[in-house]
Order: structure tokens, then sequence, then C-alpha cells
């Protein structure tokens, strides 16, 4: 049996683009992160440590969109679950990046990355 816990909409500034101005400036990302996980020893036990615990996972995705700057959003999305995928509960996982304010140079609401990783 698969459980998921999903964080949506965390928001971070990164510096990611091909464009010198996008790694300058920096902009606006959005990163939903869909964990699967067995989560029923914690709802026995009601103990965080048997299960993953999101308020590290959301600090560990804040760390990729803010760190080290990377072309393209497949690539962040690809670090994303990679770190979220460290954790030993996580099965597999969905990470979906959003880049509102990419440089499309049309009017558009949104680009969006998703992409789902097993564990290995």
């Amino acid at each position: 049996m698969t459980d998921r816990i999903e964080l949506r909409g965390l928001r971070f500034t990164g510096h990611h683009g091909v464009l010198p101005e996008e790694r300058v400036q920096g902009q606006l990302f959005l990163v939903d992160v869909a964990l699967d996980v067995d989560t029923a020893p914690a709802a026995d036990s009601d103990d965080l440590t048997r299960t993953v615990d999101y308020a590290k996972v959301a600090a560990a995705v804040g760390g990729v969109v803010t760190g080290e700057p990377v072309d393209l959003i497949e690539t962040l999305a690809q670090r994303v679950a990679d770190v979220c995928l460290a954790d030993p509960l996580v099965t597999s996982v969905t990470v979906t990046v959003h880049k509102p304010e990419a440089p499309v140079g049309v009017p558009f609401d949104d680009v969006v990355v998703t992409i789902r990783r097993p564990r290995s």
C-alpha cells in the first residue's frame, strides 16, 4: 500500500535559466512535490520518526531551488526529486516546477515541468 504526502506551492526565488538576466535578477519558482510513502506505521504509532518530515523536505527543496543555478527547469526538477528520494521512506516522487515569470515573449500563465521518479 502506498500513501501520498504532498507539498504544494512551495515558493522560492531562484537564479535558473539560460538567459544571463535570469541568473542575475532571479525569479519566482513554485514547486509541488508528491511523496509516495507508507504512512500506516506513523498513523499507528503517532510518531513523526516513522514518516516523512515534510518540514525537512520543504527546507531541502528550498536549498535546491535557491542553490546552484541550472539552465533548465528539467534539471531543477531532477535535483528536487533526488533530495526527496534521499529519504528512505519515499518510494517514489512526483515533482512539478512552475516558472511563472519565464521570459517567453508572449502572454502566458505558467511554464511547468512535471517528472515522476521511482526509487531505483
